[in-house]
Formats: structure tokens, sequence, C-alpha cells
């Protein structure tokens, strides 16, 4: 029997994706309550792509093993986990870590993958699926008939987003680049082309009372003029600051300016709400009600993969040894869907 080795890929450094190193050591070992999960997919997210700039805002210092979600089978179970786990295909948010061949997670973080939903598919739907759905559902408490606005209606989030408003009975008006336009038409999506210029006017012709929610992850610029494109009783929810991606100076300062605006905008007396949305809100405070609810609703995006109301979008899939290149492809903005690492 061929002995197993861990891989794994380290971001030594702010690096291009080309300094992306490759380590092999031993396979972990389960601790009480901690369970080994054999990676079958990861993923490059947009956290990593602001991970090897020095620009994500909670990062741990470096070296570290970036990778924020991973989907894999229970290879063994520490002291105080049920043992029939093992064997088992889960999912786990692990926010770094996850791009390698074994992970180490305790046992309360997993959550069941369904029968039938192949390792890349449930993939595509972690990081994204859970930000998608606790947005629409937690925080905009979107209704039938309800009129959304979707900032990057192709993009990870972006694209799941729309599913799952259409699936809610919501209207959606999508931003995207023309050569989307057809694909997004197709779901039921009124797209509107955000390299024209004015999208807040064009907006405003499809809307013209308002729109019930946004969802931005530009930040900056874009998230004023979504807020102001909000109906009364409106809700905007900020996920990201995008536009600031490839910026230098304090990586704090544009998440900070935009909590500001954020709060200033929810002392205003017309019932509008504005929400910096961060998937890991609340960890500190209930680890235990944080885990309930990461498991109640990834398990809700994993039936709507199922049902077929969320498609899983694979752009690529490459080893993870040539996660440099996954790295790249992922940042070129010429794919659609997310790019999945196998071992």
């Amino acid at each position: 029997m061929h002995a197993e080795g861990l891989v794994e890929v380290v971001l030594p450094g702010k690096v291009e994706p080309e300094g992306l190193e490759i380590r092999h050591g031993a396979v972990p070992v389960a601790g009480p309550g901690q369970v080994v999960v054999r990676m079958e997919a990861t993923g490059v997210s947009f956290a990593e792509q602001q991970m090897r700039r020095g620009r994500y805002y909670d990062q741990p210092p470096f070296p570290f093993v970036p990778g924020y979600d991973l989907v894999g089978t229970v290879l063994a179970t520490g002291p105080g986990v049920d043992p029939e786990l093992a064997g088992t295909r889960v999912a786990a948010l692990v926010k770094v870590g996850g791009w390698a061949s074994h992970v180490r997670v305790d046992a309360a973080d997993v959550v069941p993958v369904p029968d039938g939903i192949g390792a890349a598919e449930a993939e595509t739907v972690v990081v994204n699926g859970i930000t998608a759905w606790q947005m629409l559902h937690r925080k905009a408490r979107v209704r039938p008939g309800r009129t959304v606005l979707v900032h990057g209606a192709n993009g990870g989030v972006g694209s799941v987003l729309v599913q799952l408003a259409r699936a809610a009975g919501a209207k959606v008006i999508g931003t995207a680049s023309e050569r989307h336009h057809e694909a997004l038409r197709e779901q039921g999506v009124v797209p509107v082309d955000y390299r024209a210029g004015n999208v807040a006017a064009r907006v405003r012709e499809l809307a013209p009372g308002g729109v019930d929610a946004v969802f931005d992850h530009v930040g900056g610029r874009s998230a004023v003029d979504s807020w102001r494109l909000l109906a009364p009783g409106g809700t905007l929810v900020c996920y990201g600051s995008a536009s600031t991606r490839d910026d230098t100076g304090s990586k704090q300062w544009p998440v900070l300016k935009l909590l500001g605006r954020v709060w200033a905008w929810n002392t205003l007396p017309n019932g509008r709400h504005a929400y910096f949305f961060n998937i890991w809100a609340g960890r500190a405070l209930s680890r235990t009600r944080f885990r309930a609810r990461l498991h109640a609703d990834l398990t809700q995006v994993f039936a709507a993969l199922q049902r077929g109301d969320v498609t899983a979008r694979i752009a690529a899939r490459l080893p993870l040894t040539e996660a440099a290149r996954a790295l790249r492809l992922a940042e070129s903005g010429t794919v659609a869907g997310k790019v999945v690492l196998n071992p």
C-alpha cells in the first residue's frame, strides 16, 4: 500500500502567483474533536487574490497555506468524534488551509455533502453559496415579487445570488459586461452593462421607485450609488471592496471607510438599511450559533443545487500543484465560474 504524504501550497509573502511554493510533509493526525479530511476539491476565491497582495483585512502572517474552503472525504476521526463520519463526503469553510491534500478540521465545522453531488460541483457553492444565501435570506430577507440589483451578476457570488434570488421569486437586475448578457437573460435576469457608463440611470429606468435590495461587492463610489438606488425600506448589502484590490496603502482603510458610511446611512430616518456582510461575523461571540447557522445555510444551498435552482459553474479544474496557474486564471477575469483545484 502506498503511504500517503501531505502536499500543500504555501503563500510565502507578497508574491506573484508563480511565487507560491509546494511543500511536502506528513499527513496530519486528528486530535480530540477533530477530523482529517482528504481533499477532493478546493478552489480559488477572491480572498486568495487579496491575500497574495497582503490586502485581505485579517489574513494570518506569512508564510501560510491559503484556501478558503474545501470538499473531501473524512479519512480519520479523533477522540470524541463519531467514527461513523469516516468515509463520508463533507464540506468545510476554513478561511485558510484548504490548499492541501489533507486538512485537519474541527468535526463541528464540517457539513455533509448529499449523495449525487460531485466534489467539484459542491466546491463551487461553499463560500459563494453561503455568502449568497445569508445575504439574500438573513440580511435582505428578499420576498417574491421584490426587485433586487446584483452587481457582478456573473461573478462567483453574483452568479449564485441571481439564481437563488430567482428561485425566491424576486425580479433581478444584474450588472455584467456585454458578453454575459445572453446567459443572464436565459436565467430571467435583466442585464445592465456596467462598462456603458451610467449604471444608476439605467437601473432607475428599470425600477423608477427604486430597488428593494442591492448586493454590492465593489465598495467605494459604487456603494454610494447603490444606496441611492434603494426604495424606501430597502436594504443595501456590501460584501467587499473589490475596487481596491490593486491599491497600495492601508488594507483596513477602504473597509473602515465603508463601515463608517454604513453606520451613517443606518442613522438616517428613511427605513432603509445598510449592512457590511462578513461571513465570519458572530463567530467570536458564539461559535455554537455560528456553526448552526452555517450548517443550516450550506445544507439549504446543497438542496438548491440538487433541485437545479443553482447550477455549479466550474470554470476550470487544475491539480493542486498548479495552484499558480489556477490563481492567474481566476485573476484574469476571462473565465465564468469557479477555478477548482483537485489533489
